[in-house]
Parts: C-alpha cells; sequence; structure tokens
C-alpha cells in the first residue's frame, strides 16, 4: 500500500464508529496486525503482506476452555502460514518453545520449574530482540488510534495515543503465572506423567476465559487484574517514533481497508 491509499484508509476509517476489534504482534523486522478476518504484516522497509486468518467452527466456539485454547492457537496463524512473516527457522524455534511443557512429561517433576524458566526466557529474548520493543509500543499506539478515532492525528504526529495497552498478550502472560500455581495447587486427579501438561493446558484456557470477563467487565475489581500486566508493559515497550508508529498504521490500514471493503 502507498502512503496515499494508508491515508485514504485511515480517513474513512476514523468516520467510521464499528470497526472491529484489533490486535496485534511486533516482530524484529515489523508489526502484524490483525483482526478476527484478517491480518497484515507491516514490514519496517514500507511493505505490506496480507492474510486471511482462519476461523474456528461455530461449535468450538460454544464450549468453555476448548474455544480458549483454539483462540490461543489461531492468534499464532501469521506466524505459521510459511507466508514470511516469520521464516522457517524462526517458526521451528517457536513451534520448540510452545511445545517445550511436552518435555516436562519425560522429566523428573524437580525439573519442571527449571525448564519452565528457561524456555520462558529464551523465548522472551527471540520475541523482543532488535527494535521489538519500540515497535510493540508502535502496535499499541495504532489499535489504540483506531479505537480513538484519531487514525490521521497520530499519522501526522499530532496526537500520540498510549503505548500501553489492556488487551496486550503481556497482560495474558501476567495472569497466567497465578493461575498456573493455583491449578497447580488444587489440581484433583492423583499426579501421573501427563499431570504437567494437562495443568499447563487447563491453566491456558481457564486464563483465557478469565481474560474474556476481564476484558468484557467496567468493575474496578476486574480491571485490576490488568494491572500487572500493565506495569510489565513498562519492560515489552519502548516509546515509538513516529516513523515506527506509522507502519504500525501501515498494518491497520491494510485490515481496515479489507474489513470495510466486505461490509
Amino acid at each position: 500500500m502507498g502512503r496515499t491509499q494508508i491515508l485514504t484508509t485511515l480517513v474513512v476509517a476514523d468516520e467510521r464508529r464499528d470497526l472491529p476489534r484489533l490486535g496485534g504482534m511486533a516482530r524484529a523486522g515489523g508489526v502484524v496486525i490483525a483482526s478476527e478476518r484478517f491480518w497484515a504484516f507491516a514490514h519496517r522497509d514500507g511493505t505490506v503482506q496480507e492474510g486471511a486468518m482462519p476461523s474456528p467452527p461455530a461449535a468450538v466456539r460454544r464450549v468453555p476452555l476448548l474455544r480458549g485454547l483454539v483462540r490461543l492457537g489461531l492468534a499464532l496463524a501469521p506466524l505459521f502460514g510459511g507466508t514470511g512473516v516469520a521464516r522457517a527457522r524462526e517458526r521451528v524455534f517457536l513451534l520448540a518453545a510452545l511445545l517445550a511443557p511436552l518435555s516436562l512429561v519425560f522429566l523428573p517433576q524437580s525439573f519442571g520449574l527449571p525448564v519452565g524458566i528457561i524456555t520462558a526466557i529464551v523465548l522472551l529474548a527471540w520475541l523482543l530482540r532488535g527494535r521489538t520493543l519500540f515497535l510493540h509500543g508502535a502496535e499499541h499506539r495504532a489499535i489504540a488510534a483506531a479505537e480513538s478515532g484519531s487514525l490521521v492525528e497520530t499519522w501526522l504526529g499530532a496526537v500520540r495515543p498510549s503505548r500501553f495497552s489492556p488487551r496486550c498478550g503481556t497482560n495474558f502472560a501476567a495472569l497466567v503465572i497465578p493461575v498456573s500455581v493455583g491449578a497447580d495447587r488444587i489440581w484433583p486427579l492423583a499426579t501421573a506423567v501427563y499431570t504437567p501438561f494437562a495443568v499447563t493446558l487447563v491453566s491456558l484456557a481457564l486464563t483465557m476465559e478469565l481474560w474474556q470477563v476481564v476484558q468484557a467487565s467496567r468493575s474496578r475489581v476486574a480491571r485490576a487484574c490488568l494491572l500487572p500486566g500493565l506495569a510489565l508493559q513498562r519492560l515489552t515497550t519502548r516509546e515509538p517514533s513516529d516513523e515506527e508508529t506509522r507502519i504500525a498504521l501501515a498494518g491497520v490500514a491494510s485490515v481496515l481497508r479489507r474489513e470495510l471493503d466486505t461490509r
């Protein structure tokens, strides 16, 4: 997309009040922006890759716990689609990191915590390398601009929406930790070789259910659950430049253009 097309889309989007909810993911080479139906990867060199998000069957969306795990998996679709968002070697590395909890089945229980900590550190170091922290802040800023109807002003640098987001995956990760500890302590079944993996899956599924409740609620108690993640974003984001924000806005424009064309 050229700058003229991007700005035209942003002008139209600023006038709409029915925009879809957007999410995203910062990468060292750019920013991924996604709605429920479309995704775009805006590269730092100005190019934009586009694709469609997979949709789970309607029956799955109604099954508690399972729907959360499926949604988590689908969020990674742009990385594993063979589209260039992640190179083949990167996809192998990410898949290995995601499947690391399976190794706990074959390791003594005392190894579980060290393996989990090491895996988390390695994965975070890979995800947050290079300019990723700045592009992470740009991703949040661009999405906030869409939600506040200030896309054009943000593109021009006239306003700078917050680089902190209540829907960031960092917030989700902050919720997973206490849920995982609680699930491990109250696990009702006898300990078996599969227990660590089962606890991990159940914890992720329960956190997704809690995540949905927190996102939909306006109560102070529910919003307080986001405070640890918002505080953690001071480490996982940096103040982006206007040019880095425009990279994220190019991804937003790509997704919104296709969303608006199909309405």
